[in-house]
C-alpha cells in the first residue's frame, strides 16, 4: 500500500502529504467496508452491483483522479490514476477492479480527452459521478486483438449513425447504461475509417444476447452484445470522424498501465500470504518455507514484482510529460501477464491440495489473471508492437 501513497506524495510535494495519503487511505476504506465483505457473494452470483460500487466511488472521487474538474474529476495527472490502481488490487478478486478500470480508466480517456463540451455533459460527467455505469464496445467475435478487422457498421442517414454488427467479451455490459463503441463509419482504409461513439444502451435494436460464463473474473459481467439498426446522433461521435483507430489505440496506452498497476498489489498479496501459510504448515517435521527452494523461489518472485513497478513508474512518468511510451506500456503489460502466470502457478503449488481449493485467494488468482495474457492485446500482439519499436519486423 504505502509503495502508492509515498510515489504520491513524491509527485506532489510535501504540502500534500495528508491530503494525499488519506486519499489512498479512503481507498483502502471503502475496500474493507464496501467490497471485500461481499466478494464471495458476488463471486458466487456471478456479479456485483456495479451501480452501487461505483456511486460509492464516485462520490469519493475516485472514478475521475486524472478527469477534468469542471466534469466532476479531481484534475490531476495519470499517475494519480495508476496509484489508485494499485490500491484497489487489495480487492480480494479480480473482476471488480478490472470493472472499476473500465469505468476510469479504460472507456472515458478518448471522450475527456477529444469529445466535445456537449457529450462530456451528457456522458463523461455521470460517469465519474458514478451515476451511470459504461463498458467499451471493441472486440468482436472474429477481431480481437487485430483491432482493426471489426466489422460492426455506422452507416450515416441524415444526421444520424445506423449501427448494425456485435460486440463481444463486454465487460460491465449487462449493466452498462452506454457503451464507448468502435465502429467503421466509412469504406477506407481500416486504420482510418473508424470513429469511437457514445451509444446509450438503452436504444432500440441494442440486444444483451446472453452474459458469457467464465474460467474467472466471476464477480464481472461479461456480455455479447448485438446491434439491429440501431440509431445514434452523429453529434454522439467522439472527436474527430474517422480517428476512432488512433483514439482507441492511446486509450489502451492508459488501459494497459492500469491494468499492470492493479496486478502488483495483488500479486504482493499472493506471495505474502504464501509466505505466512508455508510458515506455520509442515512438511518432513518443519515448515515448508524453511526449504531453501521455496524461501529462494519467493524471493525470486518478489524481485520480479519490484521490476515491473520499476517499469511501471517509469512508463507513467514519461507518459505524463506527453511521450509516446507505446513500447514500454507493451513490455510492462507482456511481463505482467506472464510474471501473474508465474507467481500463481509457483505459490499455488506451495499451497498443496489448499491450493486446488476455491477456498484461498491463491486460487483465485490463478484463475482471475489468466486474462492479463489475453485482454487489452495478447501476448503476443504486444511481442509484436515492441518488434515493430525495435524495426526487427519482417519487411513486406
Amino acid at each position: 500500500m504505502w509503495d502508492s501513497v509515498l510515489w504520491i506524495i513524491f509527485r506532489l510535494g510535501y504540502s500534500a502529504q495528508i491530503k494525499h495519503s488519506d486519499l489512498c487511505l479512503n481507498v483502502l476504506q471503502i475496500i474493507d467496508q464496501e467490497i471485500n465483505p461481499y466478494v464471495d457473494k458476488w463471486e458466487e452470483e456471478g456479479q456485483f452491483p456495479a451501480h452501487k460500487i461505483f456511486k460509492i466511488l464516485g462520490n469519493a472521487g475516485f472514478l475521475g483522479v486524472n478527469k477534468p474538474v469542471e466534469y466532476g474529476g479531481l484534475g490531476l495527472d495519470f499517475s494519480y490514476s495508476v496509484a489508485v490502481a494499485e490500491e484497489l488490487g487489495n480487492i480480494n478478486c479480480g473482476g471488480i477492479p478490472m470493472a472499476i478500470g473500465v469505468q476510469s480508466d479504460m472507456a472515458t480517456p478518448a471522450l475527456a480527452r477529444f469529445g466535445s463540451a456537449e457529450l462530456k455533459r451528457e456522458f463523461l460527467q455521470p460517469t465519474i459521478m458514478g451515476d451511470i455505469v459504461v463498458c467499451l464496445g471493441v472486440s468482436e467475435t472474429g477481431a480481437g486483438s487485430d483491432v482493426a478487422s471489426i466489422k460492426t457498421k455506422a452507416v450515416r442517414k441524415g444526421d444520424e449513425f445506423v449501427i448494425n454488427g456485435g460486440k463481444m467479451w463486454t465487460t460491465n455490459g449487462t449493466q452498462a447504461d452506454w457503451m464507448c463503441l468502435l465502429a467503421n463509419t466509412s469504406e477506407g482504409p481500416p486504420h482510418k475509417n473508424k470513429s469511437l461513439i457514445c451509444l446509450p444502451m438503452n436504444l432500440p435494436g441494442v440486444h444483451i444476447a446472453r452474459k458469457i460464463d467464465k474460467i474467472g473474473m466471476q464477480s464481472s459481467d461479461t456480455a455479447e452484445v448485438f446491434f439491429d439498426d440501431v440509431r445514434v446522433p452523429c453529434k454522439n461521435v467522439i472527436g474527430q470522424e474517422g480517428m476512432g483507430f488512433t483514439y482507441q489505440m492511446l486509450q489502451f496506452q492508459e488501459e494497459r498501465l492500469w491494468g499492470v498497476a492493479n496486478i502488483l498489489t495483488t500479486m504482493e498479496k499472493v506471495v505474502q500470504e504464501t509466505v505466512n501459510y508455508t510458515r506455520q504448515r509442515k512438511i518432513f517435521n518443519q515448515p515448508i518455507l524453511y526449504h531453501q527452494v521455496v524461501h529462494f523461489r519467493l524471493a525470486e518472485l518478489q524481485t520480479e514484482i519490484e521490476l515491473l513497478r520499476s517499469l511501471l513508474h517509469r512508463a507513467t512518468a514519461l507518459y505524463i510529460k506527453g511521450n509516446d511510451v507505446t513500447k514500454l506500456a507493451s513490455m510492462a503489460k507482456l511481463k505482467a501477464g506472464r510474471l501473474a502466470r508465474e507467481l500463481g502457478d509457483s505459490c499455488l503449488q506451495y499451497w498443496g491440495g489448499m491450493g486446488f481449493t476455491s477456498d484461498v485467494l491463491v486460487s483465485r488468482f490463478y484463475r482471475d489473471s489468466r486474462l492479463m495474457s489475453i485482454g487489452a492485446g495478447a501476448d503476443e500482439v504486444m511481442l509484436s508492437v515492441i518488434c515493430k519499436y525495435m524495426d526487427t519486423l519482417p519487411k513486406k
